[in-house]
Formats: structure tokens, C-alpha cells, sequence
């Protein structure tokens, strides 16, 4: 049967890469947040980015069920910062008896901050379409970053 693959970290963990190698392993289509966002808006969406992002993770819970029943894996590469987040995406899938994965991609500090150097490297020269991420907006992201309890995550990843 199957599933939700929900990958859990923080920005530039290496989430993707990972999303893609679950996609190819399972035969899955993946749906990420970023990628409808830098669509749309490029790489900066303003004042409404909250908004945006809320109603974009709307739509892809209500089409991951579509997808699951079609019979196909469906893997969200959205990152699931906080913990009621998570409890809500386990709630929503629960109710719909469908079966889900949480997988947390665990980066040390060290490999933390070469990943998000080598992203913005990638972003700046081109080849890579990814929000750059400077040393403040690193910070704040980290901030909210609500690390995952052992009993929440079914795949640990550790980096």
C-alpha cells in the first residue's frame, strides 16, 4: 500500500537531496513547498510568504491523498519545523487511515553550515533555483526549529 514519506529538518539539511533519493527509491512523486514557491514567486515573495507557504501545504496535504490513493508514494520535502505541525500532518493522515513515515535528516553544526555555503554557492552561480540563505536568516530559521522527539520520527538520518 502507499504511503507518506514526510521528510523533517532544518533548511539546507540536505532535505531534498534526500526527498529525491526516497522519490526514486519508491517509486514516489514528490511535493515540495519550495519548489511551487520559487515557481511562482522566485525567491522572494514578501509580505505574503507565510500566506503563500500555508495555503501551498494546504493544497499538497489534500493532493498526497489523491496521490496515495492512486497508488502511488507520495514525499513531502517540507521540513515539519514545529511540533505541532507534525502532530497535525500525523493527525490529518490518521484520519484518513493512510500510512505516513517521519524522516528527520539529523546535520551536526559543522556539516550544517558548509551545506547552506555550498547551497548559496550553487544559488549564486546559477545552478541551483533555491532561497539563498545568509548567516541572520540561518539564525532565525534555527530558532524555530523544533527538534524532533525520538518517539515522533520513524527514520532517523543522521548526517
Amino acid at each position: 500500500m502507499a504511503k507518506a514519506f514526510l521528510i523533517c529538518g532544518k533548511i539546507c539539511c540536505g532535505k531534498s537531496t534526500y526527498a529525491c533519493h526516497l522519490r526514486d527509491e519508491n517509486k514516489g512523486i514528490l511535493l515540495s513547498v519550495d519548489e511551487i514557491m520559487l515557481a511562482l514567486f522566485g525567491p522572494y515573495s514578501g509580505d505574503n510568504h507565510d500566506l503563500f507557504i500555508k495555503k501551498i501545504q494546504e493544497y499538497l496535504l489534500e493532493k498526497s491523498v489523491e496521490i496515495i490513493q492512486g497508488g502511488n508514494n507520495a514525499i513531502l520535502d517540507w521540513g515539519f519545523w514545529a511540533k505541532d505541525k507534525r502532530v497535525q500532518v500525523k493527525k490529518f493522515y490518521q484520519s484518513r487511515n493512510i500510512k505516513y513515515e517521519f524522516h528527520f535528516i539529523d546535520v551536526n553544526d559543522e556539516e550544517w553550515k558548509a551545506r547552506i555555503a555550498q547551497r548559496n554557492n550553487a544559488v549564486l552561480s546559477g545552478k541551483a533555483a533555491a532561497y539563498p540563505v545568509d548567516e541572520n536568516l540561518a539564525a532565525k530559521f534555527e530558532d524555530l526549529f523544533e527538534f524532533p522527539a525520538e518517539d515522533e520520527i520513524d527514520v532517523w538520518v543522521h548526517c
